[in-house]
């Protein structure tokens, strides 16, 4: 006899099988599955959302991901890279803001310049902010020496997107060359967690060739990997990368976004007490895309407070939102945000990962 929709939802362990129809389930359905994912948020985080400010501090890149708007060979892109002292000071605004983190974000660079600079910039970050700043990086593959060097400098979370779990995938999506591994990146994140980094990852949702299969393998992924954190979102085509050549292929992008709410909801309900971020690309489709994904599971948020000047050349995807607003308005608008998905900002806080906690114990 089959399962009702609210019978799955009602088991303490999910199989594959139960994720992909949770993941199709119709609109009727979709009220359930995130009154769940809502009340298993609030049962086991409560209404806290914390703040990461989000620093995207250079778009230059040695990678050639396929997705990417800032992919090394796209000459299109204006480069940048902003100064330490602009970095500093953008730290020293989320410091003074009570952000309680930040995040260093770029693209990725293995040079022994730039691995050095990031040791010094986290050791300067600790300093201005007598060592109360939380520091979440994201800056790619990297060898497990310089995972370590930046560990003790300060940083203690870590955010590496697999993009994919299914090698075969994640393969299409990059180029096929020694710099793109599926295995480089499997190998990078057990680094992470082995060196003590609260571990982070995420995957595109709505990517070409992509099977509600491979989502559901996705979540079971980050399950098994036993992950801290999360950042997934919506694949959004850009046509400066080769796989805008597939986009009458892809689902809508309403059709992606609702999709990826559903997998918020679902990872929340797999994985209860894990850190999960509201995805900037969520609201480049629906103006309200971040109060949605708070409601129904999502408990990290990221004020961008890059200097304005550059947000418009950090383009990953198209039609990125907030590219014009100063880091003031940004954490306004945050606020607003927040407030309406009947959140509670947790001023001063690391919001570490309650799953990593437990996991370290």
């Amino acid at each position: 006899m089959t399962e009702t929709f609210q019978q799955i939802l009602e088991k303490d362990q999910l199989s594959k099988e139960d994720i992909i129809r949770l993941l199709q389930s119709a609109k009727e359905d979709e009220k359930a599955l995130f009154a769940k994912s809502s009340d298993v948020k609030l049962k086991h985080i409560g209404q806290n959302v914390h703040f990461r400010g989000l620093i995207e501090f250079s778009n230059i890149c040695k990678k050639d991901c396929l997705y990417c708007g800032i992919r090394a060979s796209n000459g299109k892109v204006n480069r940048y890279d902003i100064a330490d002292e602009q970095i500093l000071k953008a730290a020293n605004f989320a410091y003074q803001h009570k952000y309680g983190s930040l995040v260093l974000q770029s693209g990725e660079r293995t040079d022994p310049v730039f691995v050095d600079r990031i040791e010094n910039l986290l050791h300067e970050i600790k300093k201005l902010s007598n060592n109360e700043l939380g520091i979440t990086i994201s800056l790619g593959e990297q060898k497990r020496e310089t995972y370590q060097k930046w560990f003790d400098a300060g940083a203690h979370r870590y955010l590496l997107r697999i993009e994919s779990s299914n090698a075969e995938l994640y393969e299409k999506i990059h180029p096929k060359n020694q710099n793109h591994s599926h295995s480089t990146r499997l190998k990078c994140l057990q680094y992470l967690k082995q060196i003590g980094y609260q571990t982070g990852t995420g995957v595109m949702i709505g990517l070409p060739f992509q099977t509600y299969e491979d989502l559901a393998n996705d979540i079971l992924f980050m399950k098994g990997f036993d992950i801290d954190m999360v950042g997934m979102g919506p694949f959004i085509e850009h046509d400066q990368t080769p796989l805008y050549q597939y986009k009458d292929q892809l689902m809508s992008l309403s059709d992606r976004f609702r999709l990826s709410l559903k997998m918020i909801a679902v990872l929340r309900i797999v994985m209860k007490d894990i850190n999960i971020a509201a995805a900037t690309a969520l609201q480049a489709i629906d103006p309200l895309g971040r109060e949605k994904a708070l409601r129904i599971g999502a408990n990290i948020i990221m004020p961008n407070i890059t200097p304005t000047l550059e947000r418009a050349n950090y383009l990953l995807y198209q039609n990125k939102p907030c590219i014009d607003e100063g880091a003031e308005d940004c954490t306004n608008c945050m606020e607003a945000r927040i407030n309406m998905a009947d959140g509670k900002i947790a001023y001063g806080e690391w919001g570490d990962s309650q799953h990593f906690k437990k996991r370290v114990k």
